[in-house]
């Protein structure tokens, strides 16, 4: 049996620049972190002929094309699979649809353990790779790259988007000291409403094809904002990190109508007025995590678990999918 994982993340900055529909033209920068939260996939061969899979529901399939999970049977399409005696089984840390790139770290972990079980020897950057092919090109999803790159790559990563496609890898240079405040300082809090990110992110995504001047000038400065979030990070100003996380939830939120809502308002400035000098939502939005940085952790784990959230504590995760 094979065992596969890969790391669930947060958005540390410049986020939404990282579609195609955007940096095609413009480029995209963003900083994102792996946390120890995890995809998992097991592989093994059955004796029964047939794929057998274990996912939120059970499937059993005679071959690929009747496989009904799209990111199994385009994986295996890819691979040109030929065993047809095989069970795929995934589990993960934190349920689909809660902002944290669980559909890319799932597509990740999956070609690993693939990979793997085929005796194939790939880099991090063709895991990452074929992850955006199954899940931008051949599913037609209108997300963007750093989920996979930072499935397959790990640590707290900056991220260059250029324009034809390429993405520049290159951990933060950041200190020991801030990195551990940083890891310290940083809250989860689950909100409790589940969403589907192709949703949220189809109306940036069109916007961004129409060439619509609010969406563009918004991601510009979404953009400079994560510069100025990894200029903070090098001089070890967490305090300035927290303002740009402010400024970066509100230019989010003018990218959509479902980005927020008036419960999630109410958290946000909860929050703030309870320990918490910064705070956004991660992923696409409109549900999932809230994260903070916190001034006064206490006061604040304290005053939004009253409030009806739940806290998921975290760290980050240096190493991206790897074989268990």
């Amino acid at each position: 049996m094979i065992l596969a994982r890969s790391p669930l993340r947060i958005s540390l900055g410049g986020g939404g620049t990282d579609l195609p529909s955007y940096y095609e033209e413009h480029e995209g920068f963003l900083i994102s972190a792996a946390i120890d939260k995890y995809v998992y996939i097991t592989l093994h061969k059955t004796f029964e002929k047939g794929y057998y899979l274990k996912y939120s529901k059970l499937e059993r399939a005679d071959t690929i094309d009747d496989i009904e999970h799209p990111i199994i049977r385009e994986a295996l399409r890819l691979l040109e699979w030929k065993d047809d005696h095989i069970e795929i089984c995934s589990m993960a840390d934190i349920p689909a649809g809660t902002g944290l790139g669980s559909s890319s770290s799932f597509t990740v972990a999956l070609l690993r353990a693939l990979h793997s079980y085929q005796g194939n020897i790939v880099s991090t950057r063709t895991l990452a790779e074929e992850a955006c092919e199954i899940e931008m090109n051949r599913l037609r999803e209108p997300i963007g790259k750093q989920d996979q790159y930072i499935a397959a790559y790990g640590g707290v990563t900056c991220m260059d988007f250029h324009k034809d496609g390429y993405v520049w890898v290159d951990p933060l240079k950041i200190s020991k000291e801030t990195l551990y405040n940083l890891e310290d300082n940083l809250c989860l809090f689950f909100t409790g409403f589940s969403r589907s990110a192709s949703a949220i992110l189809k109306d940036q995504d069109q916007k961004s094809r129409e060439h619509d001047d609010d969406m563009i000038r918004n991601l510009d400065y979404v953009k400079e904002l994560g510069f100025k979030s990894r200029e903070a990070f090098e001089r070890g100003d967490l305090d300035s990190f927290a303002d740009i996380m402010n400024i970066h939830w509100e230019y989010k939120k003018k990218r959509s109508g479902g980005m927020s809502n008036p419960k999630i308002d109410e958290w946000y400035e909860l929050a703030l007025k309870n320990g918490a000098l910064g705070g956004k939502m991660i992923g696409a939005g409109g549900g999932g995590f809230l994260m903070f940085y916190a001034k006064d952790k206490i006061r604040l784990r304290r005053v939004l678990t009253e409030a009806g959230m739940e806290e998921v504590r975290f760290r980050f995760e240096m190493e991206g999918a790897r074989i268990l």
